[in-house]
C-alpha cells in the first residue's frame, strides 16, 4: 500500500523497514490500519461514508445532490471492475476519468465526476479514513469550440412570427427570451410580483444562475411588457405571488413551468423556421441577445450588463460567431492585395 508522509512515498509491505522517528513509524502503521479498514466496509458503509462526506461540505444543496450521484456511479465502477478498495490507486482514478471520456460524456460533465472524486479522497485524507489517491488528477480540457448559433434580426422575426396569433403564453415566453437573454431556469423561477418600476424603468427581477437572491433584473421594453400583459390577461383571475408562466398541459394545468417545457417549445419554432441544427436551442436565443446588441451599434459591455455576465470574457463567446461573419465580409487578407 502506498501512503503520502513527508512529501514522498512509502512503501509498506512485509518487508521489515527501519525508521530513525518511531514516532513516524507508528503514525504511518496506525494510518495503514484504518486504509485496510476502508476495505473491509460493506456497500451500506460505503454509502454512509459518502454521506459523511457529503454532510461535511459547505456547498448548495444541489452541489450536494451532485456528489452524491457521482460518488455513487464512482463507486458502482470500482464494483464493476472487480477493484478491491485498497487496490484503488493514481492509475486507477486514470482508467475511470478514460472510461467516462470513451464512454461518450462531454468533457464538462467527465470533469464534474472527477471533481467529486477528487474532493472526496482530499476528504478521506483529511479525516485519515485514506490518503489521496486523486491528488493532481486533472479535468479533462474543454474543446473551445462555439456550440451555439445566434439567430440574425430576420430569423428572430421570423420567430416571433411563428409564434403570433399562436398561444399567448409561448409567444410571450420567446418575447421574453429575445429581448432580455434570460436563461431557461430564470424564466420558470420569476413570479408576476418579480416586475416592478426601479428608477422610472419597469423591470423584472431575476434569480440568476447559482445565485440565492433574485438581485439582479432585465428591463422590460414596452414590447416585451405588452406580450406579458395579453397573456396574464389570457390566463383571467390571477396572483401577484402567482408564476409569471404556468403549465397549460392537462397533467400540470395550473403549475409553474419546467425549463424542458420552455426548451421543447423554443425548439419547436425554431425547427419550424429552417433552424433544426443542434446548434440552435431555447440557449440560442441568449447568444442572440448579445449579437443584436452589437449589430445595432451597442458594445460588448452594453451586451454583457444585459446578460449580467461577470466577465466580458464570457460575453465575448458569445458573440464569437458575429465576429466570425465581420471577418468573412471583411477579409483583412484582401488588404493584401492592395499593395502588391
Amino acid at each position: 500500500m502506498f501512503l503520502l508522509s513527508n512529501l514522498k512515498i512509502i512503501v509498506i509491505n512485509k518487508r521489515s523497514i527501519e525508521f530513525n522517528n518511531k514516532d513516524e513509524l507508528n503514525k504511518i502503521e496506525n494510518y495503514t490500519e484504518q486504509c485496510q479498514l476502508l476495505a473491509q466496509r460493506s456497500t451500506d458503509r460505503m454509502s454512509d461514508l459518502i454521506q459523511a462526506f457529503i454532510s461535511a461540505q459547505d456547498v448548495k444543496q444541489s452541489s450536494k445532490s451532485t456528489y452524491q450521484r457521482t460518488l455513487r456511479q464512482y463507486f458502482a465502477w470500482i464494483d464493476h471492475k472487480g477493484y478491491d478498495l485498497t487496490q484503488v490507486a493514481r492509475p486507477q482514478i486514470i482508467e475511470y476519468k478514460t472510461d467516462l471520456l470513451n464512454s461518450g460524456l462531454s468533457a464538462l460533465t467527465v470533469g464534474s465526476y472527477i471533481t467529486s472524486v477528487r474532493r472526496f479522497y482530499e476528504w478521506c485524507e483529511s479525516e485519515k479514513i485514506y490518503f489521496n489517491v486523486a491528488k493532481g488528477i486533472k479535468n479533462p480540457k474543454r474543446q473551445n469550440k462555439f456550440r451555439r448559433h445566434g439567430l440574425t434580426p430576420e430569423q428572430a422575426q421570423n420567430l416571433l412570427s411563428y409564434f403570433q396569433g399562436r398561444s399567448p403564453r409561448d409567444y410571450a415566453i420567446i418575447n421574453l427570451l429575445l429581448r432580455t437573454g434570460l436563461r431557461t431556469i430564470e424564466l420558470i423561477r420569476a413570479k408576476i410580483s418579480d416586475i416592478t418600476i426601479k428608477s422610472g424603468q419597469r423591470v423584472l427581477y431575476v434569480k440568476g444562475k447559482g445565485k440565492d437572491d433574485k438581485d439582479a433584473f432585465v428591463c422590460l421594453t414596452n414590447k416585451t411588457y405588452q406580450a406579458i400583459c395579453h397573456y396574464l390577461q389570457s390566463r383571467g383571475r390571477v396572483k401577484i405571488g402567482d408564476p409569471l408562466f404556468l403549465s397549460e398541459s392537462n397533467n400540470c394545468k395550473g403549475q409553474r413551468l419546467t425549463t424542458k417545457t420552455v426548451s421543447f417549445t423554443a425548439k419547436e419554432g425554431l425547427r419550424s423556421i429552417g433552424l433544426d441544427s443542434h446548434e440552435f436551442t431555447a440557449h440560442s436565443l441568449r447568444h442572440t441577445i448579445a449579437e443584436t446588441i452589437l449589430r445595432a451599434g451597442g458594445s460588448i459591455q452594453d451586451a454583457q450588463g444585459v446578460l449580467r455576465h461577470s466577465s466580458s470574457v464570457t460575453t465575448q463567446i458569445y458573440i464569437q460567431s458575429l465576429t466570425e461573419e465581420v471577418r468573412l465580409k471583411n477579409p483583412a487578407e484582401k488588404l493584401i492585395d492592395t499593395m502588391f
